[in-house]
């Protein structure tokens, strides 16, 4: 069993260790002599289940240090010892909706042990419900990019391409909260259901296209947003997938943003967008790169570094291997075009095997209409 953390703030050593002492058989119990402390401290070993301040501190006051809680660990539940001195005070932090409960001193270990196992359940149900809703979130659009693989799998198999430099990404680059990377990563060619197959062929192959062909291609992320933005949960990520484009410099961008007010996913996007595209059209991915780094000034230079850095592993541990149709799982690579007897592109080199896209190969297969054997990495 998990022990639940606890964290208790006060100025007043006695006072913590009487309570770290009275507690410790309950919960893991950890203490702070000042809310600087105590920040420091969720940092290093949270997260908390609970969090108790008290209200006088010197430096930092208990308002202001669980405010701060509240901006790097939201999930935690927030409670305030205070003397009747304090009360107004500590009643409109309660009232602001910063705190779960208000105690009095001086508070017993009976009241303030049954406080802090309402806290533990108030945040039990929080992660719960935070769980369900991303479980529920991350169903609904695998189903919704699984339906759209199948109507375009050019632009789709992108996706998968994408998601598997995104993530070692953002390991290097110190991000841990990737639902929305993974997210964005997945339904940032939404946009192209728009788009001819035959268009997209072209540009991913490096072909020159006409200019009323380039502007529906570049417009694919306003379509993105358009059909994203009024999806709760979902707004970070079609304002994520509407900068995609989005040079570094602010060069030709369609608002005012440039460097550090893009958003990061949308720096992320910019980067694999362009990589992909030199790759596609036969580039290998050290020249691509290389390109890239020649127009440095379009990406951000944390993301190039990045990209530098795991570019040399990302096929690190599979093999290339012969399959026929029945014998492909889901999560292999497509190492060459699957095409059909007259040559059209049924799945494109890169993309990632799901089970969608099997039954789809299979029901082709009935006809006869696939080249087999099929080419993959696994």
């Amino acid at each position: 069993m998990i022990e639940t953390k606890i964290l208790l703030v006060d100025d007043e050593q006695n006072i913590l260790s009487g309570y770290k002492r009275n507690l410790r058989t309950f919960f893991k119990v950890f203490t702070a002599g000042s809310g600087r402390e105590g920040l420091n401290v969720i940092k290093e070993s949270g997260p908390f289940a609970v969090v108790v301040s008290d209200f006088k501190m010197p430096e930092m006051n208990g308002n202001q240090f669980l405010s701060k809680v509240k901006d790097i660990s939201p999930d935690t539940v927030k409670m305030m010892l205070t003397g009747f001195a304090d009360l107004e005070t500590t009643m409109d932090a309660v009232n602001q909706g910063n705190i779960f409960r208000l105690l009095t001193k001086p508070c017993s270990t009976e009241k303030l042990l049954a406080s802090l196992n309402d806290g533990i359940k108030q945040y039990k149900l929080i992660i719960a419900e935070k769980e369900l809703l991303e479980k529920t979130l991350k169903g609904t659009i695998k189903v919704m990019v699984d339906i759209l693989s199948s109507v375009n799998p050019t632009a789709f198999s992108r996706t998968s391409r994408f998601q598997r430099f995104a993530l070692k990404i953002a390991k290097l680059l110190n991000i841990s909260n990737t639902l929305d990377l993974e997210i964005s990563t997945l339904l940032s060619q939404i946009g192209c259901v728009i788009i001819p197959p035959e268009v997209l062929e072209k540009k991913y192959a490096g072909e020159t296209l006409d200019e009323q062909k380039e502007e529906l291609y570049n417009s694919h992320p306003y379509v993105g947003k358009s059909l994203l933005e009024n999806i709760p949960r979902l707004e970070n990520v079609a304002e994520a997938i509407y900068h995609q484009f989005d040079n570094f410099n602010g060069e030709n961008n369609p608002g005012e943003l440039k460097e550090e007010s893009i958003p990061m996913i949308s720096r992320i996007l910019k980067v694999l967008n362009d990589f992909d595209t030199f790759v596609t059209s036969g580039y290998s991915f050290e020249d691509a790169f290389d390109k890239m780094k020649n127009n440095s000034q379009l990406y951000d230079p944390n993301v190039l570094i990045a990209l530098d850095a795991v570019i040399a592993g990302i096929y690190d541990g599979l093999n290339l291997v012969s399959s026929t149709i029945e014998e492909l799982e889901p999560g292999v690579v497509v190492a060459e075009n699957i095409v059909d007897k007259n040559g059209f592109v049924l799945i494109t080199k890169g993309a990632e095997i799901t089970q969608m896209l099997k039954l789809k190969l299979l029901n082709y297969a009935k006809l006869g209409n696939v080249k087999e054997p099929l080419i993959i990495l696994r």
